[in-house]
C-alpha cells in the first residue's frame, strides 16, 4: 500500500474529470445531449484500451460473465451522464458538481434497501443532514419566480437534471458493486463506455449537429480526459484503502470553482457555499465513521483469532 500515491492519483482524477466537465460545458449549449454523450464515451475507450494493453490484460480484462448486469449499469449510467451534461448547459460548473454530491448520500439509502447493507444511526443522521445541504443548494430554484416559465425554465430544469442524475448515478454504483463479484474493473468500464456510446448514438434520429474541426477537437479532448480520469481513479484504489481515498473526491469543488471562475467568470453564491459545505462535511463523516467501524471489526477478528481453540 502506498497511500500518498493513491491520494495523489485520486486528486489528479478529480481534476481531470472537472476539466472534462468544463470542456463539455463549452459544447452543451450548441449540441444535443445525446451527441455529447456519444463523443465523450466513444473517445474514452481509446485510453482505456491502451491502458489494458500496457498491463498485458487486453483480452482477459474484457471477458464477462454478466452481460445483463453490464446492460443495467450501462443504461443507468448513460441516462445519468446525459442528465448531468444537460445540467451543465443550464447551471454554472460548480453548482452542477455540488448538486451531484447528493449521489453518495442516495447510495447509502439504496445500499440499505437493495443490498440489505446494515446502516447505523450515525449514517442515517449524516444522510439526513446531507439532504438539508442539498435542499439549501436547491432553494434558489424552488421559488415561484423561477418556475414562472414552467419546468422548462433554464435554471430549474438544470437543477432537476443534476439531482435526478445523482439518483441514477447512485443506482449505477449499486449495480457496479454487484458486478465486482464476477467482473474485472477493465470489463466494467469498457462495457459501460460501449453501451453509453451505442445508446447515445440512437439519438442521432432526433437530429445531431455536425461539429466543425475545433469543436470535434474539444469532443475528442473531453473523451480522452474522461478515459484517463477513469484509469487514474481505478489505479488510486490499488494503492490506498477506499476510506482513505474517498474524501478527496470533494477536491473537485476546488477545481470547479477555479475553472468556473477562469473559463466562465462564474462565482459561487452563499447558498451554494453553505449547502456544498454541509454535504461535503456529512460525506466526510460517513467515510470517517466507516473507517472507524472497519478498524473495530479488524481488531475484533484479531482478538478472536488469538483465543485458545480459535
Amino acid at each position: 500500500m502506498k497511500p500518498l500515491l493513491g491520494i495523489s492519483l485520486k486528486v489528479l482524477s478529480a481534476l481531470i474529470f472537472t476539466m472534462m466537465s468544463a470542456t463539455l460545458k463549452t459544447l452543451t449549449d450548441r449540441y444535443p445531449t445525446g451527441e455529447v454523450v456519444f463523443f465523450r464515451s466513444a473517445f474514452a475507450i481509446l485510453p482505456l484500451l491502451a491502458w489494458l494493453a500496457w498491463r498485458g490484460d487486453l483480452i482477459g480484462g474484457l471477458r464477462t460473465q454478466n452481460v445483463l448486469g453490464h446492460f443495467k449499469r450501462g443504461f443507468l449510467g448513460t441516462v445519468s451522464m446525459a442528465l448531468s451534461f444537460a445540467a451543465l448547459s443550464y447551471l454554472p460548473l460548480h453548482e452542477a458538481i455540488a448538486i451531484g454530491y447528493a449521489s453518495p448520500l442516495i447510495l447509502v439509502i439504496l445500499a440499505a434497501l437493495l443490498l440489505k447493507e446494515r446502516v447505523r444511526a450515525y449514517r442515517w443522521t449524516a444522510v439526513a443532514l446531507g439532504f438539508v445541504g442539498v435542499m439549501i443548494m436547491l432553494l434558489p430554484y424552488l421559488t415561484p419566480q423561477t418556475f414562472s416559465g414552467g419546468m422548462m425554465a433554464g435554471p430549474a430544469l438544470g437543477a432537476a437534471c443534476a439531482l435526478v442524475a445523482a439518483v441514477l448515478s447512485a443506482g449505477a454504483m449499486i449495480q457496479v458493486r454487484r458486478l465486482t463479484g464476477t467482473e474485472k474493473t477493465g470489463a466494467i468500464v469498457f462495457y459501460f463506455f460501449i453501451l453509453a456510446a451505442g445508446l447515445s448514438f440512437c439519438t442521432i434520429v432526433l437530429g445531431w449537429n455536425m461539429p466543425d474541426a475545433s469543436d470535434l477537437g474539444f469532443f475528442i479532448l473531453a473523451g480522452i480526459l474522461g478515459g484517463i480520469g477513469q484509469i487514474l481513479l481505478t489505479e488510486s484504489y490499488r494503492y490506498a484503502d477506499a476510506s482513505v481515498i474517498a474524501p478527496f473526491e470533494y477536491t473537485s469543488m476546488i477545481w470547479a470553482l477555479l475553472l468556473g471562475w477562469f473559463m466562465f467568470a462564474d462565482l459561487p453564491t452563499p447558498t451554494i457555499i453553505v449547502g456544498a459545505s454541509i454535504v461535503s462535511a456529512t460525506g466526510l463523516f460517513i467515510v470517517w465513521r466507516e473507517r472507524q467501524l472497519g478498524l473495530e471489526r479488524t481488531q475484533e477478528l484479531k482478538v478472536a483469532s488469538q483465543r485458545p481453540g480459535a
